[in-house]
């Protein structure tokens, strides 16, 4: 229990001490430097496959975080690998990151809305969609405090739009699949830069059943 208060006092924290916003990132520069990424994030940032995320609207601290992350080559500092992008940021300047942050983040992003699925918890019962949905909600609004999992609305708000002075992403009407497998990153370790291990904690209690229920409920936000 006292993990669990540490790691909500960590993101509500935040949002009484706000950092001041990027101020670096020119959107109107930005726009002009995009076409590396549209391949895959289409020129608005809302990507056609759930492969890829949108990253459009997520918010200009956190998209220069990631792509700062994904660009390092220091191992003393964070870093996110993503074999997709292997290369892609190399002959960027830090400053054209600040600019492709600003524009993507002035973007609005298109809803994906969650999907009637069932889950299958550990028990062997199967939640059929609208407990399925239930229990998504639960976990986002409410967490856990028998498992120690914190409320998602502590960092990304109740509206899933996140924290952008913060630094934490918008989640809601981001593909359900791409949700899914970045608590699954986390979970596993094989994605470590987020601050404090916030993230790193929550998934860490999740069950699978609990992370696809979560991930498709955050995708019907807005």
């Amino acid at each position: 229990m006292r993990k669990l208060i540490q790691r909500a006092a960590v993101c509500l924290g935040a949002f009484v001490f706000i950092q001041p916003a990027l101020a670096g990132g020119n959107a109107e520069n930005g726009e002009k430097l995009v076409a590396v990424c549209s391949a895959c994030h289409s020129n608005d940032g809302n990507s056609a496959s759930p492969l890829f995320p949108k990253i459009a609207g997520l918010g200009e601290k956190y998209i220069y975080k990631q792509l700062k992350d994904i660009a390092n080559k220091d191992p003393k500092k964070p870093s996110r690998e993503i074999a997709e992008m292997t290369g892609m940021l190399d002959n960027l300047s830090d400053q054209n990151l600040q600019d492709i942050a600003a524009y993507f983040a002035a973007q609005p992003l298109t809803l994906s809305g969650a999907k009637n699925i069932s889950v299958k918890l550990g028990s062997g019962v199967v939640l059929e969609a609208a407990e399925t949905l239930a229990l998504g909600e639960k976990i986002y609004r409410a967490g856990n405090a028998d498992k120690n999992i914190a409320a998602c609305t502590a960092c990304h708000s109740p509206t899933g739009s996140g924290n952008g002075p913060a630094g934490y992403p918008r989640l809601g009407g981001q593909y359900a699949e791409y949700i899914e497998k970045q608590l699954k990153a986390f979970q596993a370790g094989d994605r470590t830069n987020d601050d404090a291990e916030v993230m790193r904690d929550v998934a860490a209690n999740l069950s699978a059943a609990e992370i696809k229920a979560v991930s498709n409920y955050i995708s019907g936000l807005q």
